[in-house]
């Protein structure tokens, strides 16, 4: 991190849940709710736009762990909003409190940890295992 990033530091996301993040989305025999994985990603883009100020050149931070409840249903039409709050570092990881709601209530929360990865250095990495992987296919 270019920063030190202060504990308390929060980051939004919002959305209005279409038929596409919905579980009707995925298999059009299940009933058009927002789905949880859909919550989960509006919750680690909350969890990004608190960080990603803080990140140098080349960085960003991406989600290493997830703990979180969906407590209740939304559905198409209803706007969704995440907010991501810096709980604790650890010198090497984040550990972001969430949640989220659909203006009614609170529809999931929990907690995200994140980590700093340098995104060239990452992608080289990224290339290298691909290249063992490819290697390893030929025996």
């Amino acid at each position: 991190m270019a920063r030190r990033v202060p504990i308390g530091v929060c980051g939004e996301a919002q959305e209005t849940v279409d038929r596409k993040h919905t579980l009707a989305g995925y298999d059009p025999q299940l009933p058009p709710l927002y789905s949880t994985p859909d919550m989960i990603r509006l919750m680690e883009t909350a969890c990004f736009n608190a960080l990603q100020p803080f990140c140098g050149e080349g960085e960003i931070t991406v989600g290493i762990s997830i703990h979180v409840e969906h407590r209740a249903a939304s559905g198409i039409g209803m706007r969704i909003r995440a907010q991501a709050e810096l709980e604790s570092f650890d010198g090497r990881f984040y550990t972001m409190r969430v949640t989220a709601d659909d203006g009614s209530q609170e529809i999931g929360h929990g907690t995200i940890g994140r980590a700093v990865v340098h995104v060239p250095s990452f992608l080289a990495q990224m290339r290298q295992k691909a290249a063992q992987n490819d290697d390893l296919r030929k025996f």
